[in-house]
């Protein structure tokens, strides 16, 4: 058989053979257009997982700047508080020199003159300079004498009988107690009635 003949006696053949050859080359054409976009896509994929990375050691950049910052604010924080106890009482000092001073010149002077009167003048004169300071720092002392008996203010330290004073009432005063603005400091030593 010729091959004329053959090609006469299978058409279908020839037409399948033709047609998928077609096809073949259809799919060789789609997948060489498609190669540079999947490159394209992958590149991109590899760039946006670039950028994401990029964003990510930005961020623990930023946490770590933003961690030491406050390592430093709490640091210096401390320091400022220790500070701040170490001289609170700076400014009572420097209003008690004054005092400091007249009490020094008080005794010089008593003992260049033996003056006891000058010197209990100046002593009385030296201390309500320092009554005067207390009272501008908030220190007020505790009425205790005819008050009744208090034990946030008042500690008992012995009772006495007493005709003047119904009972539970502060008959005598053995040390002044003190307040600090609110605050008890001292409280007054006491003897009250039964």
């Amino acid at each position: 058989m010729s091959t004329e003949e053959t090609k006469n006696i299978n058409p279908d053949t020839n037409t399948a053979e033709a047609e998928e050859a077609t096809y073949d080359a259809e799919q060789a054409e789609a997948a060489e257009a498609a190669a540079p976009e999947a490159e394209g896509a992958a590149s991109g994929g590899n760039t946006e997982l670039d950028e994401l990375r990029k964003a990510a050691e930005e961020s623990q950049q930023r946490l770590l700047r933003a961690q030491a910052d406050f390592d430093n604010f709490r640091r210096r924080t401390r320091q400022e508080k220790e500070e701040f106890a170490k001289y609170a009482s700076l400014k009572l000092i420097e209003q008690m020199l004054p005092v400091i001073d007249n009490f020094d010149r008080a005794l010089v002077s008593s003992r260049e003159t033996q003056d006891f009167e000058a010197l209990t003048k100046g002593i009385e004169m030296v201390y309500r300079q320092l009554e005067q300071l207390m009272t501008q720092e908030g220190l007020t002392p505790i009425e205790a004498v005819g008050q009744p008996f208090n034990p946030e203010f008042h500690q008992a330290i012995m009772q006495v009988e007493s005709d003047e004073h119904e009972e539970g009432i502060v008959v005598e005063e053995v040390q002044k107690g003190y307040m600090l603005k609110d605050k008890v400091i001292r409280p007054s030593m006491v003897k009250v009635s039964m």
